[in-house]
């Protein structure tokens, strides 16, 4: 399975790393995203990943962080038909401390139906969408690392002319990492080594 080969993605110039399929391009420049986001995509699938950092939600509790995300996250984006699948319970990450806190962690997946850039709402496309809150409190910082993999693509859609209108293909058919195993290892294989990055709170 070369073709998915996976490599180690430095991330917010080196400060945080991650690992998964060499197939997604970084297009957090062409894309002009917010510089607390990295963003990378498989063009030839229309999935994608996010790592964003945010101030910590003080008024969120750890338990419900992820799933809290996932529906602010739809409401962002205007999203219909928007269901909660699966969320986790918090786990502690021993591997990932800061002054021997170590951080909470929690994960929501769901469905949803939205629509790429400007598209209105005849043209969305049915998405999964997996969602994990890395939670550092020690420097306030809340870190999302959020996946989107297509289910079915609207033939009006501006990834329709990609990847083709309709139900997506498996990646198990096209000899590839399924998107919820490449989430699983971004996720597990998350790592900061300079904790400046947070600001003053790591100081």
């Amino acid at each position: 399975m070369a073709e998915d080969s996976c490599t180690v993605y430095p991330l917010f110039g080196g400060a945080i790393s991650t690992t998964f399929p060499r197939r997604f391009q970084d297009v957090s420049n062409v894309r002009q995203v917010p510089d607390h986001q990295e963003v990378f995509v498989d063009p030839a699938r229309d999935e994608s990943l996010i790592v964003e950092i945010l101030d910590l939600k003080m008024d969120v509790a750890d338990s419900g962080s992820a799933t809290w995300f996932l529906q602010d996250l739809a409401n962002e984006q205007d999203a219909e038909g928007t269901t909660i699948t699966e969320q986790s319970v918090v786990f502690e990450a021993p591997g990932l401390c800061y002054r021997n806190m170590p951080a909470a962690i929690t994960t929501a997946v769901g469905q949803m139906a939205v629509s790429k850039g400007r598209q209105g709402r005849e043209a969305q496309n049915l998405v999964k969408v997996y969602l994990t809150n890395i939670r550092l409190k020690e420097v306030g910082t809340d870190v999302l690392i959020t996946a989107y993999e297509p289910l079915v693509i609207n033939p009006l859609s501006e990834s329709a002319s990609t990847v083709g209108a309709g139900t997506a293909v498996p990646a198990a058919q096209s000899g590839i990492m399924p998107m919820a195993e490449v989430f699983k290892l971004a996720v597990s294989s998350f790592k900061v080594h300079d904790w400046s990055l947070f600001g003053s709170a790591a100081a």
